[in-house]
């Protein structure tokens, strides 16, 4: 699949120059195998789990989960319910998915529903909101490896943003999120040095983070 140019998210990323708490995710893991999901639902209250695809659940324009990871995504289905799970990514379920067919490949093989959206990542919001029309904003996490689009995303709409620091490949990515996660990493590192706190969010509570974490 062809991905068009996010115009919208170039637009968005420059917010972080006014508002750099934008870029920090709430909680940073290795993997999807680190997080506690029972706790994130118990603890954090959070009804709703969104995940990003490439490099967080799959190898890039791969339809099936990485191996590892296999008893991680079971744990999560099996603690939120399939329902209560989407797939947001910038290939499948965008424009450039023709009719759909990235996403309906991913949805037989994950087992959960990838949201169709016009508007890429860090934009199109409210997409997620109206699909997870039970739980608001602050009840929905967002997991993705990418700060400039994931994590931001999650960030401008409110959600609990967890960023998988280590993907699992480089292999068939390309070349624009080659680049710009290496940027997105020496970002982290510099707003991490500087203080920089993620914005607020109810869920985390003093001294919560480790509880999320395996």
């Amino acid at each position: 699949m062809v991905q068009s140019v996010n115009v919208a998210g170039i637009v968005n990323a420059f917010r972080v120059l006014w508002n750099p708490s934008l870029a920090m995710p709430h909680i940073i893991v290795n993997d999807i195998r680190n997080i506690h999901f029972q706790q994130l639902k118990n603890q954090g209250q959070i009804q709703a789990m969104a995940f990003d695809k490439d490099n967080c659940l799959t190898a890039p324009y791969v339809p099936e989960i990485y191996p590892p990871f296999k008893n991680a995504w079971a744990e999560c289905k099996e603690t939120f319910g399939q329902e209560n799970i989407a797939i947001v990514s910038n290939s499948a379920g965008t424009d450039d998915d023709s009719n759909y067919t990235e996403a309906t490949k991913l949805e037989q093989s994950l087992g959960v529903p990838v949201l169709r959206h016009s508007e890429k990542k860090p934009s199109g919001g409210e997409a997620l909101v109206k699909h997870f029309d039970h739980a608001s904003q602050q009840k929905i996490a967002m997991v993705g490896d990418r700060i400039l689009t994931d994590i931001l995303f999650g960030n401008l709409n409110g959600n609990l943003t967890i960023w998988t620091s280590q993907i699992v490949t480089e292999k068939g990515d390309n070349k624009a999120a080659l680049f710009f996660r290496r940027v997105e990493h020496g970002l982290i590192r510099f707003l991490q040095k500087m203080n920089v706190q993620p914005p607020h969010h109810p869920a985390m509570k003093t001294n919560a983070m480790p509880d999320y974490i395996k």
